[in-house]
């Protein structure tokens, strides 16, 4: 994606990480990235005249390709989680729910066979928990 492309997607949503795959055909989940590491690393490059503009291919990897082409990339490896927590879509809800009360997380991120399919957040397991407990999931107070 473009700077442009990830500052849009910045605009329009208010998630605040977002996993990174191979690419938008394969899935394949390379890690994740907080939405606030992407801001200060845009508004960074930008403030530091490396010639990052709107149009600059974004890459989380550290080398580019030998046949990238046009203005400056900008390289964002260093702010990449490159081993999110994550579940296969075999694992069952109970591990799930443990896991997020034990380990404290936020998110987690579903995976088949390495490939991205989901995200389940800290809301969507309370939500869970209160259709088990047949509670109304909208009258949980979410911190």
């Amino acid at each position: 994606m473009t700077v442009e492309q990830v500052e849009a997607l910045m605009s329009y949503t208010e998630h605040n990480g977002f996993p990174v795959v191979v690419s938008k055909e394969s899935q394949y989940l390379v890690g994740f990235v907080l939405r606030r590491d992407i801001i200060l690393a845009i508004a960074s490059a930008r403030k530091r005249s490396e010639g990052v503009v709107s149009s600059s291919v974004i890459y989380f990897t550290s080398s580019i390709p030998i046949n990238h082409q046009g203005p400056a990339p900008l390289k964002l490896y260093k702010i990449l989680d490159m081993a999110p927590v994550t579940i296969t879509d075999q694992t069952p809800m109970e591990i799930v729910v443990e896991m997020f009360r034990k380990l404290g997380i936020r998110q987690t991120l579903v995976t088949h066979k390495g490939r991205l399919l989901g995200i389940i957040t800290k809301k969507d397991v309370l939500r869970h928990i209160a259709q088990l407990q047949n509670q109304d999931p909208d009258s949980i107070l979410f911190n």
